[in-house]
């Protein structure tokens, strides 16, 4: 045999009989999803058919690039996030938009848009008693708007740019014509505010540009006083009178100066020759003269003549004599001349010095009122710039104004919305469909049945079998059977000659109890058995008084349970093993007490009956006070067979009231069992039930005995 540990799980799911469950209800379940497809069917078939139509808008700037204002070409670009998609979904539901679409299309004219014409009998009922809002109680446009809402669905793509507008219907016409007629009134609403937005501003412009004319004026008039006040007259290239002058009578100095320093190098080079005896026909201002140039022209012909006459004549020659004192005599004359030159140049050097000092004052006089002017300028540039800022502003306003009057004047104000598909009539409705829908319920309802079947399956408790250990099989048992799974009786797993045994040694015990039974049959094992299926019973408690024995009659007990249906199970705690030894239960094999000392599992403790289909588990023959040591275990184990069997019949053996009370449960009833001898033994026994509690008690007779009504309780403190 071997040996497990104790488990701690209450109890565990038999996949198989789930399975069973369904196929032995398979026709429940299929009937029943196609009756509730049925239903869905005829709903569906009896709904009014609604059709959807969408239309799609993309929201992006219509500015043509020869009418954008001819600024930064970039400036006037719609940039969108999610956040102004979002706004812009919020315009196109928005309560004014609606209502416009409403009475375009006069929808409150249709019953589908009416709600009083809409109220189903039980909205009614609602209404009547207060659960419900009373739609007549709001106005007409309230009822239309509530209904476009409900049927409106605006959203933007993903990712993009774009609203589709859907709205549905029991009209495909209407269903395509209010999303398009929507989009057309909202791009005609952003077309307006950007028209409006134009005229406010053009409006502000002209405002803004009569102010900023007079600012203007009066700010050029303050430059001009404030120029003329302070003598800062404008010469050429707008400068200042004052400071053009001292730039012109510089330069004139400078020249001036250039001059003068040019004539008296003249001077002193003409000086120079002169002292030196140098010819001056070599020098520039010299040889400029027109007089020296004729002297000089004379003294070479005559130089010539007495070249070509030294020839014929001699030096001595008066002829030679009167050409040479000729020529000697132009000579001096042309020194003479030279410092008539001389003395010219030396006048014009001195008229250069004395312009020179009349500039040098001159300047310093201009360099005075330049530098006051240069004060009053810093006044004078302030006043200036304040003067362009307001012209510059003025000008930019007055190209704003004329660019926002010609829209104005021409209405032309391009949306930053357009409509980029237009919603179609549809052909098919969009509820309901058929055929999805039909498949979707069929495989919901199918479904559901199945859980409803496993459920059913699973509270009834037959689904359910105690956790075990995995069996260990001993040399002996090919398999050890699970709670809830058929058990091969004990005699099964015997030779022949074992069996034949087994009977001819429980036949003795048992014989006294089905030789004799009960002269009245109310308190008979059938009657007792019947009483406990009535009271819905799921645990019989079966108590022998003092030296007597229960074990027949909880045998007897099992195997009329397990005749009406019930599955059975027999726990002997009597610690004799009588009840398993007359269900065939080896006394060598493990049971309750081996359970509890934790050395065996559930499979290896629960053995069958030879003679029906009930359980037993034995006594077993673990050591009494390890088995004592795990007691605490023992509600746990009952709640385990509770939940695997219909009813559980504890054999109890000889106990009391108090002994009682771990084995009891809310559907337990307590089974005084009574024999012929037992005499004052069941008396003092009745009446230690009564006084520990237990007043309904069953009474159950081995043998022929009267008694009262079985339908009547028993009052075992007056049996006493």
């Amino acid at each position: 045999m071997a040996v497990s540990s104790y488990q701690s799980q209450d109890a565990d799911l038999d996949v198989g009989r789930l399975f069973s469950a369904l196929w032995r209800d398979k026709w429940i379940i299929v009937i029943g999803a196609l009756a509730i497809t049925a239903i869905v069917t005829l709903l569906l078939l009896m709904a009014t058919p609604q059709y959807r139509g969408d239309a799609r808008v993309l929201i992006d700037a219509g500015e043509s690039v020869f009418t954008r204002p001819d600024r930064d070409p970039l400036a006037d670009q719609t940039r969108l996030d999610q956040e102004a998609i979002a706004s812009q979904v919020q315009i196109i539901t928005s309560t004014d938009l609606l209502l416009q679409v409403a009475d375009q299309l006069d929808l409150a004219s249709r019953e589908e848009f009416n709600a009083d014409a809409n109220l189903s009998a039980f909205r009614r009922g609602l209404i009547l008693i207060g659960l419900a809002a009373d739609p007549s109680e709001r106005s007409q446009d309230q009822q239309v708007l509530t209904a476009i809402r409900e049927r409106l669905s605006v959203y933007p793509v993903e990712n993009s740019r774009v609203i589709v507008i859907g709205f549905r219907s029991s009209d495909p016409e209407l269903a395509a014509r209010v999303p398009n007629t929507l989009a057309e009134a909202y791009v005609a609403l952003e077309s307006r505010a950007q028209l409006q937005n134009t005229g406010a501003a053009a409006d502000y412009l002209e405002r803004e540009i009569a102010d900023l004319q007079q600012e203007v004026r009066a700010a050029e008039a303050a430059v001009a006083d404030y120029r003329a006040e302070n003598g800062l007259l404008l010469g050429e290239n707008n400068a200042v009178l004052a400071t053009q002058q001292l730039a012109e009578l510089s330069t004139e100095l400078s020249r001036v100066r250039a001059e003068r320093s040019a004539t008296e190098a003249r001077v002193r080079s003409v000086e120079a020759a002169l002292e030196n005896g140098v010819s001056v026909d070599t020098l520039p201002d010299v040889i400029a003269s027109p007089v020296i140039a004729r002297l000089t022209e004379q003294r070479a012909n005559l130089q010539a003549e007495l070249a070509d006459l030294s020839t014929t004549l001699l030096p001595g020659h008066p002829r030679m004599q009167a050409l040479q004192s000729q020529i000697e005599g132009l000579g001096a004359q042309i020194r003479a001349q030279a410092r008539n030159v001389l003395a010219g140049l030396r006048n014009e050097a001195g008229i250069a010095r004395d312009r020179e000092a009349e500039l040098g004052a001159d300047l310093n006089t201009l360099k005075a009122a330049s530098a006051d002017a240069n004060d009053s300028e810093v006044e004078l540039r302030a006043l200036e710039r304040e003067a362009a800022s307001k012209r510059a502003l003025l000008e930019t306003y007055l190209v704003r104004f004329r660019e926002a009057q010609s829209r104005d004047q021409g209405e032309y104000a391009p949306a930053k919305a357009r409509l980029i598909s237009s919603a179609t009539v549809p052909i098919e409705p969009s509820f309901p469909r058929m055929v999805p829908l039909i498949g979707a319920t069929f495989f919901a309802s199918l479904l559901f049945m199945i859980v409803v079947t496993l459920m059913r399956e699973l509270f009834s408790g037959r689904a359910l079998v105690p956790a075990a250990n995995a069996p260990a099989v001993s040399d002996a048992v090919s398999a050890a059977p699970a709670i809830g799974e058929p058990v091969a009786p004990a005699a099964t797993r015997l030779t022949a000659d074992d069996e034949t045994e087994q009977v001819s040694r429980a036949a003795p015990a048992a014989a006294p109890a089905r030789a004799e039974g009960p002269a009245n049959d109310n308190f008979s094992v059938s009657a007792v058995a019947d009483k406990l299926i009535r009271r819905g019973a799921g645990r019989a408690l079966i108590v022998a008084p003092p030296g007597g024995t229960a074990a027949p009659n909880v045998v007897g007990i099992a195997r009329r349970l397990d005749e009406k249906g019930l599955r059975t199970i027999v726990l002997d705690l009597s610690g004799t093993g009588y009840a398993g030894g007359l269900m065939d239960a080896d006394p060598a094999e493990p049971g309750i007490t081996d359970l509890l000392a934790a050395q065996a599992s559930y499979s290896e403790v629960i053995f069958g009956d030879s003679r029906s289909g009930a359980h037993v588990m034995p006594s077993g023959g673990a050591d009494p006070e390890r088995a004592l040591a795990g007691i605490e275990r023992l509600p746990i184990i009952l709640d385990g067979l509770a939940s695997a069997y219909d009813i559980v019949v504890v054999d109890c053996g000889v106990t009391d009231a108090a002994g009682l009370a771990r084995l009891a449960s809310h559907d337990s009833e307590i089974v005084l069992s009574v024999d012929p001898e037992s005499g004052d033994a069941a008396v003092e026994a009745a009446q230690d039930l009564a006084d520990g509690g237990y007043d309904d008690v069953l009474i159950v007779l081995g043998e022929d005995d009267a008694s009262p009504d079985p339908d009547t309780p028993v009052d075992l403190r007056k049996a006493g």
